[in-house]
């Protein structure tokens, strides 16, 4: 039996504290010390800001180590604890999965505290992080092929106060979109877990694999504006600027609205995130690779939609993703 994951300080100390969760060694490597942060500021809401979930989507470490640098003067009330690097193999790689076992991160929880690396984290975070905190925020961003409108992404929950309550909060953070994305692929998603414990779980989607400056103040304020939500910090909300707006909406997203390339070949996209659609408009255009004879093969909206995101130009496999595609969310 592997030596039990810990805290290298204890979590109920006032004020402000650096430390580390140690993930046990276990035959695949050694032991991981993850950077942790707690501001601990006695009654109040308790928050898990999480990042680095999938290693190829840096903007979630990057805006969690910007709210370490600020959050201990605004903090007025209760806790938040911060791992801007849950997955630090992963980020190391600049890759999805884990690369030691190959594992998704995202899909093993609650873990196994004998599992391979990405199963002993998940074990880790579950054991000694979600138990004392009732709100987490998880940072994605939809990685380096993909653009995305800066969202807030939360999937059905069966309970439905919790359904509510978790829109409510997810539309307070004010990013462009908020989504209601119906997913077929939940097993061991962390936020599937957290769900069935009846708590708040805010995940977010941070543009795709641009992380310039802009961008990144867009998140920011995102995140400020949910921490203000929950009662966590003082201050006025406001609407970041994006594509020259100020503004919001809640959309919905199932997976008929994931459009496919019909053959391999390059994928040229003909419209931006947020863009409005209507059936038949031309959504990208895929380039057949073995002649320059052969026909450029449209790909076209099948209904009035909005874009949520797009693949950046590139080369694409036969059935894979190209376009995600949503709607205003039904009253």
């Amino acid at each position: 039996m592997s030596e039990a994951p810990h805290l290298t300080f204890d979590l109920d100390t006032p004020g402000v504290s650096l430390g580390h969760l140690v993930v046990p060694k276990g035959a695949d490597c050694e032991a991981l010390s993850l950077p942790v942060f707690s501001c601990n500021r006695g009654e109040g809401p308790s928050l898990l800001i999480t990042g680095g979930n999938h290693g190829n989507e840096l903007q979630g470490p990057i805006v969690a180590r910007r709210l370490v640098e600020w959050l201990p003067e605004a903090q007025k009330c209760g806790r938040v604890i911060i791992v801007p690097e849950i997955n630090p193999l992963a980020v190391q790689a600049c890759t999805r999965n884990t690369p030691v076992d190959g594992k998704n991160l995202n899909r093993v929880f609650p873990g196994r505290p004998d599992g391979s690396i990405s199963e002993r984290i998940a074990d880790a975070i579950s054991r000694l992080l979600l138990p004392v905190v009732d709100n987490i925020l998880d940072l994605h961003s939809f990685g380096p092929r993909w653009d995305c409108a800066p969202s807030i992404i939360t999937h059905p929950i069966a309970d439905v106060d919790l359904m509510t309550k978790t829109l409510r909060i997810s539309e307070a953070f004010k990013l462009p979109v908020t989504l209601l994305w119906e997913h077929n692929d939940t097993a061991g998603m962390f936020d599937t877990w957290v769900h069935g414990q009846g708590k708040i779980f805010i995940c977010t989607e941070f543009g795709g694999g641009d992380a310039h400056a802009e961008a990144l103040t867009i998140y920011e304020t995102g995140v400020r504006n949910g921490l203000i939500a929950l009662g966590l910090v003082e201050g006025m909300a406001e609407y970041p600027m994006f594509r020259q707006q100020k503004s919001g909406q809640t959309l919905e997203t199932n997976p008929s609205d994931q459009l496919k390339s019909p053959a391999q070949g390059i994928f040229e996209p003909r419209c931006s995130v947020v863009d409005e659609v209507k059936q038949g408009d031309l959504i990208g255009i895929l380039h057949p690779m073995e002649s320059l004879s052969a026909d450029s093969i449209d790909i076209r909206a099948p209904t009035t939609s909005i874009v949520f995101a797009i693949r950046s130009a590139g080369y694409v496999q036969g059935n894979e993703e190209v376009a995600i595609l949503a709607r205003p969310l039904a009253p």
